[in-house]
């Protein structure tokens, strides 16, 4: 049986979200994050050395990373291609891209923009607080800012096209990508991203999704 080492506000809820739309059967191991670093908790390196979550277990193998665990699952369990277009097609050629882009481009501007907030409000002696908070707010403006707005213009504009991100069908990339713009509500709202918070709408409405909503606990990215 698969089984999913599960965390909560993490990745892994996209995880249970594909195995619910496939109609796959699986089990939960659950992990919370200290509510002060906001860290996985140890216990999960004696699944994997790096203590991330996800971490799936599927027969005798042992799958990290979300993209490559969505794309192991479909590979085994979606021989009908209903979440993952088939190969050969433009819509294949999109899904991929999307499949990549979400952790490789779309997420690091997002995770540079939650450390420099950190750092704004971190605790520090008195006479540092003015230099790193400059620090921070020059880092915001200059460069992080400019790259949120630089890709949820693009994502925006993809949406727009489509309604979902492979092509006319919702796939697994719109799952992959459901975690960078969830996200992205609480960093950059979506007053002037009308496609986006309507993706954001249709996914959330989905059975399968509420499902892992139900099976997963607390998942707070929008907060």
């Amino acid at each position: 049986m698969i089984v999913v080492h599960h965390l909560n506000n993490s990745r892994s809820q996209r995880v249970l979200w594909l195995l619910e739309e496939l109609g796959l059967d699986y089990g939960i191991v659950r992990y919370q994050r200290d509510p002060k670093t906001m860290l996985a908790p140890p216990e999960l390196r004696a699944v994997h050395p790096l203590g991330k979550s996800p971490v799936v277990v599927d027969g005798d193998d042992v799958l990290i990373e979300s993209g490559a665990v969505l794309e192991t699952l479909l590979e085994r369990h979606d021989s009908g291609h209903r979440l993952s277009p088939p190969p050969g097609t433009p819509e294949h050629l999109a899904y991929r891209k999307w499949m990549h882009y979400a952790e490789g481009s779309a997420m690091p501007p997002l995770l540079l923009s939650l450390v420099f907030r950190r750092i704004k409000s971190a605790p520090m002696p008195f006479f540092a607080k003015p230099v790193a908070r400059g620090i921070a707010d020059k880092a915001l403006a200059g460069f992080v800012g400019p790259q949120l707005k630089l890709h949820f213009d693009y994502m925006e504009s993809e949406l727009a096209r489509h309604g979902w991100f492979a092509g006319p069908q919702f796939s697994a990339a719109d799952i992959q990508m459901s975690f960078p713009v969830e996200a992205g509500a609480a960093r950059v709202g979506y007053a002037k991203y009308p496609h986006l918070a309507a993706f954001v709408q249709r996914i959330r409405a989905r059975p399968a999704y509420q499902r892992a909503l139900q099976k997963g606990g607390s998942y707070d990215l929008l907060s």
